[in-house]
């Protein structure tokens, strides 16, 4: 993977623009409080491309006391999420995540903050949208990545970081234990069947990422498809959160005190959550040439941990997972190669989409499973 410095900075709207229309709506939602104004709207420049999201602020009065709170929204982007839709119910991404988020919230299954419902009138800000409690913590950065970087690097004591991935592994495994069905998450059955499979989420890939290439060559891509499908574990579903990483989480004394980002959600065996896990360890730490921290817990520490936990065997089968979770990464940097050059951040003819450090990563890990498949091929040398 590229040693990145900078994040890419999209284009933002004017943060002033929402306070009005946010007032507004939030009036509509905080019936008992009086005197109501927004103030302090911020929006960050450098962020993924999945979400537009407003930080911001109400002071009003509330049984005769002046509150001051601080809020999140999340707004659906113009050209919508970019994790490939379970089901035609899952079109709005912001949606996605407000129901699958309040559905764990329900089940006290894990850490969510508070929201109010979704609201899908694009008129109040220009995009489907919801607004949740602002959650004070940290949370460990992409660009610079947090192994090389951040309060994780030089902060944090070998026990402190010990204590997060701990934490961040038995989180992953409560969710293991949860039934879709208890939670009605039906509307996130790709065949509507009743009886979601590993299967369903290969070819949904698949039909996705051929949707997104087009003409273009991506030889490794398909090549882990093929490799998958034929090497596929036979394991029934659960929830999967998607992006299980430590940058989805937020952070108090080193402990969840939020679990954000579910746009990525799907009925699928919850090893894959553990799979993405180690994925995107090994990627922040071998792949960028980081040394590992003192104190950060090895891969097969973490998949005891996660075993542990959730009562599953996947030490085993974790090589799979892993490449699973590689070739679901490298899908999402098809759309979001073709989102940047779209936006005028890459350049038109950039090969991004293709042409990036997790297609490498996805080929080394196909080839220590024999599957040889030449890079240049993906560079058009």
């Amino acid at each position: 993977m590229a040693d990145e410095t900078e994040a890419p900075e999209k284009a933002v709207a004017d943060p002033e623009t929402y306070r009005a229309s946010l007032e507004a709506w939030m009036r509509a939602q905080m019936v008992d409080a009086t005197d109501l104004r927004v103030h302090d709207v911020d929006m960050p420049r450098a962020t993924g491309f999945s979400n537009e999201t407003v930080f911001f602020s109400t002071t009003s009065r509330i049984d005769g006391e002046t509150q001051t709170r601080k809020w999140v929204a999340r707004i659906e982007p113009p050209d919508g999420g970019i994790f490939p839709e379970q089901t035609d119910a899952c079109a709005i991404s912001c949606q996605v995540q407000h129901r699958i988020m309040q559905a764990i919230r329900d089940a006290e299954a894990a850490p969510i903050p508070a929201m109010f419902p979704f609201e899908g009138d694009a008129s109040v800000l220009g995009s489907p949208f919801f607004v949740m409690e602002f959650i004070e913590g940290l949370i460990p950065a992409d660009v610079p990545r947090y192994s090389q970087a951040g309060f994780l690097v030089d902060d944090a004591t070998p026990a402190d970081r010990e204590r997060m991935v701990r934490d961040a592994c038995e989180t992953m495994a409560s969710l293991a234990g949860l039934g879709w069905q208890d939670l009605g998450l039906s509307w996130l059955d790709v065949r509507g069947e009743g009886d979601p499979r590993l299967s369903d989420q290969l070819m949904l890939y698949r039909t996705w990422i051929e949707r997104e290439l087009g003409d273009r060559e991506h030889p490794i891509i398909r090549a882990s498809l093929d490799w998958l499908d034929a090497h596929a574990p036979d394991l029934p579903s659960g929830i999967s959160w998607g992006d299980s990483r430590l940058g989805n989480i937020i952070w108090q004394d080193y402990r969840c005190a939020s679990v954000c980002d579910w746009e990525a959600v799907s009925l699928c065996p919850p090893e894959a959550d553990i799979g993405w896990f180690v994925m995107f360890d090994r990627m922040s730490f071998d792949d960028f040439d980081a040394p590992r921290l003192e104190g950060f817990p090895t891969r097969e520490e973490q998949v005891a941990i996660w075993e542990e936990r959730s009562g599953r065997q996947v030490a085993d089968t974790i090589d799979y997972w892993e490449i699973f979770g590689a070739m679901r990464f490298d899908a999402i940097m098809i759309k979001l190669g073709d989102r940047m050059v779209r936006h005028g951040i890459a350049p038109v003819g950039h090969t991004m989409s293709v042409d990036n450090g997790t297609t490498d990563a996805l080929a080394r890990l196909l080839e220590r499973q024999g599957v040889k498949v030449d890079l240049r091929r993906d560079r058009g040398v």
